[in-house]
């Protein structure tokens, strides 16, 4: 079983009957998961604990859904994913022959604020890769950090980029990936909500086409507005 790069927050962490209901299975299969799918997950005082940014991250590469309210926090002073999308820009044509160089320029091209410090950003996102490909099938990644408060950010970033070509993130349906999401926020819990709407969103066929013909970011933006008006609060 793999420890996430970031400490591990007991406040985020659910049990084995937790992961169970969300992802509607039994226990015993969470246990086979763990020991045969490689859902990460650690000991703790005698059981068994995942944690909730690494249960939505296996679940999106596996295509499964995820019982939503376990990762929904209050609503209040939350944003919404297009919000963040729209602090955050779409980006086309982000060049890049390799998944280092792609998240090289992705940093670079992402509006943080001026005293981010962008080289540990990149550092994050290559070790994260290093612990597993966030390519999550049909050419998509989402590469973001483990540790949400890592830049300290005052408001949450979610930057989409299309590549200039298709580049191998060693995605489980072996497709290389052509966009990237990348995702940044202040909190556990933002990072988790604006994750899992995220998670929702790429499910969403007009999402995905939008996403397939490179759409520009009004368009891009409409249809997540549209996706977000179905979830309410």
């Amino acid at each position: 079983m793999r420890r996430p790069l970031w400490a591990w927050d007991t406040r985020l962490e659910l049990t084995v009957k937790d992961v169970a209901r969300a992802l509607a299975i039994g226990e015993d299969a969470v246990f086979e998961l763990v020991d045969r799918q490689g859902l990460p997950a650690q000991q703790v005082d005698g059981g068994l604990r995942v944690h909730r940014a690494e249960l939505l991250a296996w679940a999106n590469a596996q295509g499964l859904a995820v019982a939503t309210e376990l990762f929904a926090p209050p609503a209040a002073a939350l944003p919404t994913l297009s919000a963040a999308l729209a602090a955050g820009g779409v980006v086309h044509d982000l060049p890049g022959d390799d998944t280092a160089s792609v998240l090289h320029h992705l940093v670079a091209a992402m509006p943080l604020p001026a005293q981010a410090d962008r080289q540990l950003l990149y550092s994050v996102l290559l070790a994260r890769e290093a612990l597993g490909s966030t390519g999550i099938g049909d050419g998509i990644a989402i590469p973001h950090p483990r540790n949400p408060i890592v830049l300290h950010v005052d408001h949450p970033l979610v930057t989409l980029c299309f590549l200039r070509r298709p580049v191998d993130f060693s995605a489980l349906d072996g497709k290389p990936v052509v966009a990237l999401f990348s995702l940044i926020s202040s909190t556990p819990k933002m990072h988790l909500h604006l994750l899992s709407r995220l998670a929702y969103v790429l499910r969403d066929p007009g999402c995905k086409a939008a996403i397939a013909r490179r759409a520009d970011a009004a368009a891009i933006l409409d249809e997540v507005r549209r996706v977000e008006s179905g979830l309410g609060t």
